[in-house]
């Protein structure tokens, strides 16, 4: 007998969710007008959530797993968004009411345990009996997750010992890769056991799949924008996968269930609720500008120094999406101003190499650059600015006011976008530190709670 297994996935939506009517409603349309000599699964390759969304943010990614709950998902595996963006304690019960399996095999607490809401990988039986193992590693951000209180495993040799394991007790491999395309094709070459691939991470997408040896890669790209479906054909009397293919179905070709706007509204209301409180009190409305200082970038600036400790700080200007106006700020205002998935981190430097990161920002092209990714959730990067560290007409550098030396150490508090190397390739390997969990909104609320403070003493 010949049986067909249909795999449903998706991947880095990141809270788009004005897709994910479509996709609740394609996939459960679909699974409906399956043969009964067949089996399907469903699963989500990680980033579903992101908290620049209103609804993510307000719920803290429990109405994302809501959704996929709804939507009748099998197994899930974690994101960075996931993994990074969510304090221990977040992540820790994000999934307490899911009713999918969380699958990651490269990812443990700092004693080295399976947190209880994981799965280091499963065993799924078909009604048929076929046994289809399911591993998952997400992208090794080393340094962030041990100041959350995780430890990744390094993603390639420790998905080799588990399908080492795996492979003899099942008839199919799936491995859910957060890992990006790129280890994606190490994996297939390096473990060739692994039958299928569903990528994630780097955000490509294969419309047809793509074949390296005998593993197939499949991949839908980002934002919703695509439904991935691989179809396997199995044959019982010889134990073996007879056919793979995949395909994927653009979202803006597939109808638009009649609730699709009314979901979309209950969303960011359930979201906006979640969110009333007030922050702190501004004496004072703070405008931003893209492309100058302002009144809220200096506030910015002070809140930066101030929470860090730092001499002086660096920012893009871009980062700030709304003024904020005079009188209460609520956790939306903050969130409308800085919906950002960054936080902020201090570098060590000596002089001359701060004089060379000033050199590397003025960069013209920059401020009207539309930046995606590095978490950054704003249109342009705007200029970048600087407080307690100015550079006269005459070249001459001031940090807090006191003419730089090229040999004294300095500490600069900044985002942690600029340590991946895009910008300042010198900061990628300077000695540095992460603040985490706190998100660069977070700093702005306890600074403003602060001001109020020392104001009302």
């Amino acid at each position: 007998m010949i049986e067909k297994i249909y795999i449903y996935h998706t991947n880095d939506l990141h809270s788009h969710l004005e897709n994910w009517p479509t996709i609740h409603q394609f996939l459960s349309d679909s699974r409906k007008n399956h043969d009964a000599l067949s089996s399907h699964l469903t699963l989500d390759i990680g980033d579903h959530l992101d908290r620049a969304n209103i609804f993510t943010e307000g719920t803290l990614g429990k109405g994302n797993v809501q959704l996929l709950n709804e939507a009748q998902y099998d197994y899930v595996t974690i994101g960075n968004n996931e993994g990074i963006t969510l304090s221990h304690e977040n992540l820790e019960t994000l999934y307490i009411d899911a009713n999918f399996g969380v699958i990651i095999s490269n990812f443990t607490d700092l004693e080295g345990n399976i947190p209880s809401w994981a799965l280091p990988f499963k065993v799924h039986e078909t009604p048929t009996g076929i046994k289809i193992g399911i591993v998952a590693a997400t992208a090794d951000y080393g340094i962030y997750y041990e100041k959350l209180g995780w430890h990744v495993q390094d993603p390639i040799p420790r998905l080799k010992e588990v399908c080492e394991t795996l492979r003899p007790q099942v008839d199919v491999l799936i491995c859910m890769s957060h890992l990006g395309m790129s280890q994606d094709e190490i994996i297939s070459l390096e473990i060739p056991q692994v039958d299928v691939i569903l990528g994630a991470h780097t955000h490509h997408a294969f419309e047809e799949g793509k074949l390296i040896g005998n593993t197939l890669q499949a991949a839908t790209g980002k934002f919703g924008m695509n439904i991935g479906l691989v179809t396997l054909e199995f044959d019982h009397a010889a134990g073996t996968i007879q056919s793979k293919r995949a395909e994927l179905f653009p979202t803006e070709t597939l109808p638009v269930p009649p609730y699709a706007s009314n979901s979309q509204l209950a969303w960011e209301n359930e979201g906006i609720a979640e969110m009333t409180s007030i922050a702190f009190y501004n004496s004072s409305t703070l405008k931003k500008d893209w492309f100058r200082q302002s009144d809220l970038s200096h506030f910015f600036g002070k809140a930066l120094i101030s929470f860090t400790k730092a001499d002086c700080a660096m920012f893009p200007a871009g980062i700030f999406l709304k003024d904020l106006q005079q009188g209460p700020i609520t956790m939306r205002d903050l969130h409308q101003c800085l919906p950002h998935p960054i936080n902020p981190c201090v570098i060590t430097l000596t002089g001359a190499e701060l004089l060379e990161v000033i050199r590397t920002g003025k960069n013209e092209k920059w401020a009207k650059l539309e930046v995606k990714g590095l978490g950054f959730r704003g249109k342009y990067l705007g200029a970048i600015l600087y407080e307690q560290l100015q550079e006269l007409t005459d070249g001459t550098v001031l940090v807090q006011e006191t003419s730089l030396e090229l040999e004294k150490i300095y500490t600069l508090a900044t985002l942690d976008m600029f340590t991946f190397g895009y910008f300042f390739p010198s900061l990628k390997f300077a000695q540095k530190q992460y603040f985490m969990p706190e998100m660069i909104r977070d700093i702005v609320k306890w600074y403003g709670q602060l001001e109020k403070d020392e104001y009302e003493s």
